[in-house]
């Protein structure tokens, strides 16, 4: 079987002129959608979609997790970085009396300062139009009243209950009570809901987040954590800021790619796309070659993001040398006509939610939430639903590399943000693909589908995709064909044919037509991914 350039014909683009939200869970859309109707901007429909998303998919992202987004408004694209640092006691030292210097994947010691909440509140402080509490409201609503659950969204969360059963740490107890309590099965259409969701949420209305941070909820996250042994303070929580960055780019056939500067991975996807550039690939998607060179160029791109991309706060990351064509050419050198090794740390796996947000008037959102690795570190702070996430465990453990563990630095992060524009500087519209280090491997094809194959939004997300794992090894989709399958293995790759969707990252994407102002959109089809429109 070969690629099928309308593959699949289960969904099509969908089109829109007052507003459109996108993302991977129907009531989350629904509730960006609602607060377009009442007057809000994409800024306000984009907040309200992420509080949402903490509490319709908890499986990816909550209240203490990080945001990054792209925001295009008055005619150019702002970047905000929300992401949290290391707790002041969160030392190599630390980690070397806690864990024999090994960074565990759950519990307090991977937990760090969660960014998120203030995000929400620096996007609605510089572009918000309505009242904060009325664009958190929707949330509310779903926690205090509860939802049924959506297919995908349930399947995940009965995977969760199961790797937290075995694990069975003393640190999981909260989450239990919350996320699983008795008489609840996690199955599609089952009930569920949270008021320490919704009172979380209303204090964070009511105080533009500064609960979270300096109040009530920073206090209670400090009585956990001192009685369970964790390190993140009240301390911590005050003096964590956002950060307003300019975006990155690099052009490729006719179009601009944006992404979030380092701490995060999208340069890795910008360094994917630069080797290509100089690369001559074949016209056809499904030609064998030009997967090829897609996947050696990304471990390219890979090799530069594990080996310099750090907290530039901490330690300085030279992505102009990155982005530059001298780089470009040096990664073009090493690349063959057969599968080669780039000697990097191998990515590991991640949870996530993404969502693109635009209303008519031309404002955009390109926004990325998540608690990384699903529920996260799965540490819940009692009787507030605030699952804390685990980005520490991103750190490196050699004191000498660029990102390794310190107090007050920001993790490698995987959550990136994407945008599209041209090269004449008007932009196209915002997009991501969630899911660990798979991010900027799903951004290079997305972008590829986009701006060389002349896909629209819902072709680039459909189309199957690959993923780089380590080494030589390469997981596709069963729908990129036996065919194409045994041409890579040929070219020298280890192949493996994922049949999981969920392997792949769930995206969405929106693009405004510059001449009527209409808009076109694509969601997810591998989750339970929807477009709500106006």
């Amino acid at each position: 079987m070969t690629y099928n350039p309308d593959y699949p014909t289960v969904r099509r683009p969908v089109y829109a002129r007052r507003g459109m939200v996108a993302t991977s869970q129907p009531l989350a859309a629904q509730a960006g959608l609602r607060v377009l109707q009442e007057g809000g901007n994409a800024v306000d429909a984009a907040i309200a979609t992420a509080a949402a998303l903490t509490v319709v998919e908890p499986t990816s992202n909550g209240i203490g997790g990080d945001l990054f987004a792209l925001v295009w408004a008055g005619g150019e694209l702002h970047g905000l970085n929300a992401s949290g640092a290391a707790p002041a006691a969160l030392s190599l030292d630390a980690l070397h009396e806690r864990h024999a210097g090994e960074m565990p994947r759950h519990g307090w010691t991977p937990v760090t300062v969660p960014g998120a909440v203030r995000g929400w509140a620096d996007l609605h402080a510089r572009f918000g139009r309505l009242d904060f509490a009325q664009v958190l409201a929707p949330a509310i609503a779903y926690a205090a009243e509860g939802y049924p659950l959506s297919p995908v969204l349930a399947a995940n969360w009965a995977r969760a209950t199961q790797i937290y059963r075995r694990l069975n740490l003393p640190e999981m107890d909260e989450w239990f009570r919350t996320f699983a309590p008795d008489g609840f099965t996690p199955r599609p259409g089952a009930l569920w809901r949270s008021e320490g969701h919704a009172r979380t949420l209303r204090d964070i209305a009511a105080t533009q987040g500064r609960s979270f941070y300096e109040g009530d909820l920073a206090a209670r996250i400090d009585t956990h954590a001192r009685a369970g042994g964790g390190l993140l303070r009240a301390d911590d929580l005050s003096a964590h800021r956002s950060e307003w960055v300019t975006p990155i780019h690099t052009d490729h056939a006719g179009h601009r790619v944006y992404e979030i500067p380092p701490n995060g991975q999208g340069v890795a996807a910008l360094i994917a796309l630069n080797v290509l550039r100089g690369q001559p690939l074949p016209e056809r998607r499904d030609d064998p070659l030009g997967l090829h060179l897609q996947i050696e160029a990304m471990k390219r791109g890979f090799h530069d993001a594990h080996t310099f991309v750090a907290d530039p706060r901490h330690t300085p990351v030279d992505v102009t040398h990155l982005l530059s064509e001298a780089n470009a050419q040096a990664h073009r050198a090493r690349l063959g006509d057969r599968a080669h090794d780039p000697q990097t740390r191998a990515p590991s796996t991640g949870g996530t939610v993404y969502l693109a947000a635009a209303d008519d008037e031309g404002q955009m959102v390109s926004l990325i939430q998540s608690n990384y690795m699903g529920f996260g570190s799965g540490v819940v702070v009692p009787g507030t639903g605030v699952a804390l996430h685990n980005r520490g465990h991103n750190f490196h453990t050699d004191p000498a590399h660029p990102n390794a563990l310190a107090p007050g630095k920001r993790p490698y992060h995987t959550i990136i943000p994407g945008f599209l524009g041209r090269t004449d500087g008007t932009p196209v519209g915002p997009f991501g693909v969630m899911g660990g280090f798979m991010q900027p491997q799903g951004h290079l094809q997305v972008v590829l589908n986009t701006v060389t194959h002349g896909m629209n939004p819902q072709q680039a997300l459909d189309a199957p995709r690959w993923q780089w794992l380590d080494g030589t090894r390469v997981e596709v989709e069963a729908s990129l064909g036996a065919d194409l399958t045994r041409e890579l293995i040929r070219l020298g790759h280890t192949v493996t044919v994922q049949t999981d969707p969920g392997s792949f990252g769930r995206g969405q994407m929106i693009r405004r037509d510059p001449a009527t102002g209409v808009l076109e959109g694509g969601t997810e089809s591998r989750t339970d991914g929807h477009i709500a429109v106006w």
